[in-house]
């Protein structure tokens, strides 16, 4: 009688748990020129195996686990994932150690199945290993897609869809019904793909058959299982040796269905932008910039072809900018809403600066000291990414006085940082307050380390400028047109959620009631 795979897989499960431990047994022990070092200390609680991913796998979020950790081991502290070693650092002294004595060792990311899957196989440069491909990636993104200047050339694309969204708001309060709660996730995660897909894919996506709303609703479907994704762990990245399992859980068929579903969407605009590539006018768009070096790039690094290369880049691009604006923008709300008294203050600038007979341009900006502060002090109560994309180091070195062995992984838990009582007073507190006065030269560029929101050294966010831009912006122009209230009056819930980012857990509802004359939202 032939075996069906689940019942040969029964058969066999108990040798190779016995096996699988024997193996690991022998890894363990084996490594005793290591352990003898000085290691960083290494937190209780781990299992066989597994080691501590059983612990930051729920119900509590990883970095208010992690940070426990850090009130009991100190801010500098391991953990087991499988077989490879984490480092968790939430103090800046140390990341300011990590991000310059340490940068060039710590410059590689872990390879997973899920990265694998959805990044072309890791073309994605800012999720794949650090060599030439990424070099030449980034300096690209850099000096091209994001520099001052190009910015500048796209900034009437941005400013001309987040003008559009406050005039759909508008409608949305006057249309002659009664007033109804409007849920600020989906506006702001709206507002925040637009711009992206306006600034990665120019104005193609007009003609799309889909339409806009139709690749909208693809767009936000893809990235919220990609996000989603970018934080599961399977068995063969904590055990490489039990790669086979995959064979019997299929994740990765997971993986590449969402790698497919974005794959297909960025296709169709590299095709349109071959189309349109005759036409005398000039494309500023990230894509077009893109196709127009990538046969280059191909040629010196053939692993990948110039489309994939494109398309890998402008993914990025579009992951990177997106959620982290959303979740930005959805938190500061948040706060301020928590915190009437600097809503009512930085609206008060607003009508200082610019009145209620006009609306707010970017050149405003410079002088809207208080919602810059407001942005600051949201990455830093509330960062996007509470836990930092881990990286891992490719040889020995030292933090903190702690030998690390090459192929550590570090995991800066910026929310943690964030909070440290010796750098903020009163860190719990929604203060916009300190960035105007004691922490006024303090930026999130990632040169002053107590604030890290978007990492630091050369693995920290190529588009910071571009996205605190972005969000300074969509702020004022929101606070300067609507009066907001709360749908219900008590505090809002501020639970964040599982994944890459940290996306609000339930909905922000909130009645909106227009500050201008009408004819200024036409």
């Amino acid at each position: 009688m032939e075996l069906l795979p689940w019942q040969l897989a029964a058969l066999l499960a108990p040798l190779i748990i016995l096996l699988v431990t024997a193996f690991h047994y022998l890894i363990s022990t084996g490594n005793k020129r290591v352990l003898e070092k000085n290691l960083p200390p290494q937190a209780a609680g781990g299992w066989p195996l597994i080691g501590h991913l059983r612990l930051l796998s729920g119900p509590e979020l990883p970095h208010i686990i992690l940070s426990d950790m850090a009130d009991e081991y100190g801010p500098v502290f391991s953990i087991r994932m499988g077989v490879h070693r984490a480092l968790i650092v939430s103090s800046w002294e140390i990341a300011k150690e990590c991000f310059t004595t340490n940068d060039k060792i710590f410059c590689d990311r872990p390879r997973t199945a899920a990265i694998q899957h959805m990044s072309y196989d890791f073309a994605m440069f800012g999720l794949g290993k650090s060599g030439p491909y990424w070099r030449e990636l980034r300096k690209i993104s850099v000096q091209k897609l994001l520099s001052n200047r190009k910015i500048e050339t796209l900034g009437h694309l941005y400013a001309s869809e987040i003008r559009a969204m406050m005039r759909s708001l508008y409608n949305s309060c006057v249309d002659g019904t009664a007033p109804s709660a409007l849920e600020m996730r989906k506006v702001f995660k709206d507002l925040s793909l637009k711009v992206m897909v306006r600034i990665v894919a120019g104005n193609i996506v007009a003609g799309s058959q889909d339409g806009e709303e139709g690749l909208g609703a693809k767009w936000h479907e893809t990235i919220t299982e990609f996000f989603r994704a970018m934080g599961v762990l399977t068995v063969p990245d904590v055990l490489p040796y039990m790669k086979w399992l995959d064979w019997f859980g299929g994740m990765s068929k997971g993986f590449e269905k969402t790698g497919r579903m974005m794959d297909s969407l960025l296709q169709e605009w590299v095709e349109e932008h071959k189309t349109r590539s005759g036409t005398s006018e000039r494309d500023e768009s990230f894509m077009a910039e893109m196709m127009r070096v990538a046969d280059g790039i191909a040629e010196e690094f053939p692993d990948y072809d110039a489309d994939t290369i494109t398309k890998a880049t402008c993914q990025t691009m579009i992951l990177g900018g997106s959620d982290t604006t959303t979740v930005t923008l959805i938190w500061a709300l948040c706060l301020l809403l928590n915190n009437q008294h600097t809503l009512r203050r930085a609206q008060e600038e607003l009508d200082k600066h610019i009145g209620r007979e006009r609306l707010v341009k970017e050149s405003d900006i410079d002088k809207l000291v208080y919602i810059k502060a407001i942005i600051k002090e949201t990455l830093r109560i509330q960062p996007s990414a509470p836990l930092l994309p881990p990286r891992e180091s490719v040889e020995d070195c030292t933090v903190a006085g702690y030998h690390i062995p090459a192929g550590t992984r570090l995991i800066l838990n910026v929310w943690k940082l964030h909070r440290d009582p010796r750098v903020w007073d009163d860190p719990l507190e929604f203060r916009p307050e300190r960035f105007l006065v004691k922490h006024k030269e303090v930026d999130v560029q990632g040169k002053h380390y107590e604030l890290l929101p978007f990492g630091g050294g050369r693995r920290s966010c190529p588009g910071i400028s571009f996205a605190v831009r972005v969000m300074e912006l969509a702020l004022a122009s929101f606070l300067h047109e609507f009066e907001i209230e709360k749908f219900l009056d008590e505090a809002i819930d501020m639970t964040g959620s599982f994944g890459s980012t940290n996306m609000k857990a339930t909905p922000l509802e909130v009645f909106l009631k227009p500050r201008l004359s009408p004819d200024l939202y036409v």
